[in-house]
């Protein structure tokens, strides 16, 4: 579709006034392979600093070991694929995938609480490096002998106090400064799309996690030089909300700083919001400010949870999510589909000899009538073989996903539990920003109807 933006819900763009945008990732875009290994190696200095061995040196980052949506167990020292039920569908321990014996010993059918801190969620880009440096240290644990590390939890702990360590400090963003070539897309089309949504009436906010200097040498960078019918980003933007502390924004009572854009010198503010420059706050203050109510609000971001999630439970704002990796989810369900239409074809001539196996061994069972087993022996012996098909074009599908996790979207056949957020949780998705700015600022999105287990039966 024009635009390959994604419907879950109904939205109507021509009722939105404000759309607000997340800054990392969102409005301006990383590369984010490039941020990930910077990510993995500023985390092993820090780590080494507190004592780990020099050992994670020889560390390599491997940007596809993997994606957005698992879970960490940090007793277990292991990472988790969840279904949308939170019952487990893919486990590895270290960079090894659990075996089947293995996985049900520790697991059985247990369902994952997520509330739970012995899991950790794998649900942003810049989590990607952490989980990675998890697996390899954990791996490391088991095969490095002559090295003591931690206890699983202690390891998954201390990597994600040196990921927010690094962020917290500047370690990334004062190599991101020196190197924004290297780490910073730039995207002219998307600057122009901002500008026509001016131009049809539509109000444009930032609110970001980053401070104000970090955001404004991003805004001068990616979007300044862009820009035709404004002056400067300040004129484009309506609202800079810097510092914000997601998802505290949406449902803590935080107060607004005004920040000068000379200096980035922060004074108190008194009264009504009014545009401008602003550190810290709230959205209550926003909509109320602002006279608004939360359908007059379309926010976007790609954090789940701290752009998603809160902000739709909190706030009832309308909601997009950008997720870049669904250029590559989508081109790969193409390419897989005549394997899934095989599968298809496999499965409907099985479900036939199931049912009258099932018959048979009911019957058998129930005594209702003389079976012959050697019918049932061939029943059994031609399913096994059409799993056995059916499996290795499994196979075959899940190799044009990632190596180890398979699609995004899916946990075998059902949806991942990350699928499950993104369809519960926003209202339209997109790979980037700029699908959605293609758009006429007066599209109507029209969610699908979607058929109960009853209307396809």
């Amino acid at each position: 579709m024009p635009g390959k933006v994604f419907v879950n819900r109904t939205l109507n763009l021509k009722k939105i006034r404000y759309i607000g945008v997340d800054m990392d990732h969102t409005l301006v875009r990383y590369n984010s392979e490039n941020f990930e290994r910077l990510s993995h190696t500023t985390m092993i200095e820090k780590l080494i600093k507190r004592g780990y061995p020099e050992a994670l040196r020889k560390l390599t980052f491997d940007y596809n070991y993997a994606i957005r949506g698992l879970v960490i167990d940090r007793k277990m020292g292991n990472l988790l694929k969840l279904n949308r039920y939170t019952a487990i569908r893919a486990s590895y321990h270290g960079l090894k995938p659990l075996d089947f014996k293995s996985h049900q010993k520790l697991y059985k059918s247990t369902y994952i609480d997520l509330s739970n801190s012995d899991y950790l969620a794998v649900d942003t880009s810049f989590s990607i490096s952490l989980a990675n440096l998890i697996a390899q240290i954990v791996e490391l644990k088991d095969t490095d002998l002559g090295n003591k590390y931690p206890e699983y939890s202690q390891i998954a702990d201390d990597v994600l106090d040196a990921l927010d360590e690094a962020h917290r400090d500047g370690s990334l963003k004062d190599v991101v400064k020196k190197n924004l070539d290297h780490y910073i897309i730039k995207d002219p089309e998307l600057v122009e799309g901002l500008e026509k949504f001016r131009r049809h009436g539509k109000k444009i906010f930032v609110l970001t996690n980053s401070d104000f200097h970090y955001t404004k040498l991003l805004l001068d960078y990616a979007i300044q030089p862009f820009l035709k019918e404004h002056k400067s980003w300040q004129d484009l933007f309506e609202f800079v909300i810097t510092f914000a502390s997601k998802p505290k924004f949406f449902y803590e009572s935080q107060k607004y700083l005004r920040v000068n854009p000379e200096d980035g010198t922060m004074t108190n503010m008194e009264g009504k919001l009014t545009p401008g420059i602003y550190q810290g706050g709230n959205a209550k203050k926003f909509t109320a400010d602002l006279e608004l109510a939360g359908d007059d609000i379309l926010y976007i971001g790609d954090h789940i949870y701290g752009d998603i999630l809160r902000l739709k439970k909190d706030c009832n704002w309308r909601t997009a999510m950008v997720i870049e990796e669904l250029d590559d989810e989508v081109n790969n369900n193409k390419k897989a589909e005549p394997l899934n239409q095989e599968i298809e074809v496999l499965m409907k001539k099985k479900e036939p000899l199931e049912d009258e196996l099932t018959d048979l061994m009911t019957r058998k069972i129930e005594k209702a009538a003389n079976i012959n087993d050697t019918q049932i022996d061939g029943l059994q012996k031609t399913i096994s073989e059409i799993d056995a098909q059916i499996s290795q074009l499994i196979k075959k599908q899940q190799a044009m996903y990632n190596g180890n996790w398979g699609q995004l979207m899916r946990a075998g056949n059902e949806e991942s539990y990350f699928a499950y957020q993104l369809d519960r949780y926003a209202c339209v998705y997109m790979e980037k920003l700029g699908d959605l700015l293609d758009l006429s600022p007066r599209t109507y999105f029209r969610a699908p109807r979607r058929p109960l287990a009853h209307e396809i039966y």
